[in-house]
């Protein structure tokens, strides 16, 4: 006898239905990597100089823009550009484009006529109060434009989500690099700027692997901070940071000068011992762990170094006479190594006043 088997609906439908799941997931992917360039392009230098023709239009300008390496997608520049109503606004004359810039913000920038811009360069390291005051001496927005324009709520990034109360709440994340700032950029502008050109360094490697140690980006970019004062090359970055690493993991204060520094409000050169007993929690002479947020702006290497640590059995250094940092394993080699350096030197290089080295 002859057994017949009927296709169920559940067989008939399964490899549509699959094909679907699969052409859905492409979809997401690529709606992703068009994504990440749409909101901050990747270039391989600081900032990229193009010229825009009398009566160019936006099928030129993607072009251009392609060619020269700074868009990876014209076709979604010029979807964009249409939806957004700049085509036949864009103005002649040269622009330069800044790494992270997105294409919103390339937009803005070419239909602005008789554009103007400042280039200016900020510095890794620097803090919030830094980075206003050399916008404001340089006539490109008032420091106190630019204090009223630091509210983490104002802007659409991941990392800025659910940072701890704190003075100065986005240090940190306003990215060291050299910008070109058209005239008339607004405050608010301009930080966007930097923090999609943070946005734009810090990758999705860089998040997933803050997953593996287990910290958070304001953890991450926290210690990178420290890492960035207390290096004094990109030599010394990874094996610095893995001494804050051995320190947090054993239970031992950090102890970093920088941090005391950061509360002085000045890179005070030699720290009194009252210092060091400022009651802060960015002070990691009297609190434990991490102190409460970045004391810095840091750059690319240091973030590099808080995230790839070099395993070390170190646990503290200190400034050598011929202004490299040695290393020791246990407080007494620490000991013998300060015979070496400045007899008023800590565990960081930094002097204090009336103190022999680090003690717990």
């Amino acid at each position: 006898m002859a057994i017949t088997v009927h296709e169920t609906g559940y067989g008939k439908w399964k490899i549509p239905v699959i094909i679907i799941a699969v052409a859905v997931v492409i979809c997401i992917a690529a709606a992703g990597i068009l994504l990440k360039d749409c909101l901050g392009v990747s270039i391989n230098e600081e900032g990229k100089r193009i010229e825009v023709a009398e009566g160019d239009g936006t099928s030129a300008v993607a072009q251009m823009l392609y060619e020269e390496d700074i868009i990876k997608h014209p076709i979604v520049f010029k979807i964009q550009s249409r939806l957004g109503g700049y085509d036949g606004h864009f103005q002649p004359g040269s622009a330069t484009v800044s790494n992270g810039m997105s294409y919103s913000q390339i937009l803005n920038m070419l239909i602005t006529p008789n554009r103007e811009a400042t280039r200016i360069t900020i510095p890794e390291g620097y803090e919030i109060k830094q980075i206003a005051r050399k916008l404001d001496e340089a006539g490109i927005v008032g420091w106190q434009d630019f204090y009223a324009a630091l509210n983490p709520q104002d802007y659409d990034y991941p990392f800025l989500q659910n940072l701890p109360q704190r003075d100065g709440v986005m240090e940190g994340y306003l990215f060291p690099a050299t910008y070109e700032i058209p005239d008339e950029m607004s405050a608010h502008d301009i930080i966007d700027l930097m923090l999609s050109a943070f946005d734009s360094q810090f990758t999705q490697e860089y998040y997933n692997r803050a997953y593996e140690l287990g910290m958070t980006i304001d953890e991450v970019i926290t210690m990178a901070s420290v890492v960035e004062r207390e290096a004094g090359n990109d030599e010394e970055r990874a094996k610095v940071a893995g001494v804050f690493y051995n320190r947090r993991n054993s239970g031992m204060k950090f102890q970093s000068c920088a941090t005391v520094q950061y509360i002085l409000g000045e890179r005070k050169p030699v720290l009194s011992i009252a210092d060091t007993r400022i009651d802060s929690p960015y002070n990691t002479y009297i609190y434990p762990g991490f102190p409460v947020g970045p004391i810095c702006n840091p750059g690319i290497e240091s973030i590099k170094a808080a995230l790839y640590p070099e395993v070390t059995d170190a646990y503290y250094f200190v400034l050598g006479k011929n202004g490299e940092h040695i290393f020791s394993n246990t407080y007494e080699d620490h000991l013998a190594a300060m015979g070496n350096s400045d007899p008023t030197m800590s565990v960081d290089g930094s002097a204090i006043e009336n103190q022999d080295g680090m003690k717990q």
